[in-house]
């Protein structure tokens, strides 16, 4: 693992208005105790974040989990270490149909009351609060499925004011190596930008 992500988190900096979404990844670091989200997901994009801003000052990052669902990837503390929730069709499916207002993870049992984990809206909503004002900029990175489930929310986020209607929305999904390449490449731009045409060519 790159040892940028043992790298302390600035304080005191002003706080980006980019959000990046990124999916949760297979490779996890179970050798931590209650690490916060960005230190956690291990995999090659969360490696990728990690060096290049780690402490937050090119974009604010959510984590979208099959199960945690979306969660602030600075903030959220994991206490499960051994969970591997698999993001399937069906599950994604669930997601979209549960919109921006539907609590992850869902309670164990139907008996008991929805009361469990936290709502895409509310985590976005604590989000902006912290930047005071909506998202301009906007960019979602992983498979095809956590894109779907994602992009099913961004309509009720502008809706609610937490994006502005006008921020552009940049999709980051393709061979790995590439979007590595990509996902450096908008986390350093200072505005929206083409990722149809080839990125520069650099070492994540």
């Amino acid at each position: 693992m790159s040892g940028a992500s043992e790298l302390p988190i600035i304080t005191g900096m002003p706080k980006s208005r980019r959000l990046l979404i990124l999916a949760c990844s297979q490779r996890k670091r179970r050798d931590l105790t209650r690490p916060l989200a960005i230190d956690f997901y291990d995999g090659p994009l969360w490696q990728t974040l990690r060096t290049v801003g780690h402490a937050g000052a090119h974009a604010q990052v959510a984590v979208l989990s099959a199960l945690y669902g979306l969660r602030d990837a600075r903030f959220e503390q994991i206490a499960d270490l051994h969970y591997d929730q698999v993001m399937t069709r069906d599950w994604a499916d669930a997601m979209i149909a549960g919109g921006i207002a539907t609590r992850w993870p869902r309670p164990p049992r139907r008996s008991l009351p929805d009361t469990f984990g936290t709502a895409p809206a509310a985590e976005i909503f604590s989000m902006t609060r912290a930047i005071d004002g909506p998202f301009t900029d906007v960019a979602i990175a992983g498979g095809h499925i956590y894109i779907d489930v994602a992009r099913s929310w961004i309509p009720g986020f502008i809706k609610s004011g937490w994006i502005a209607p006008d921020a552009p929305l940049t999709i980051i999904n393709d061979m790995i190596g590439r979007m590595r390449q990509s996902l450096r490449h908008w986390l350093v731009a200072s505005g929206p930008i083409d990722l149809t045409a080839s990125p520069p060519s650099r070492s994540p």
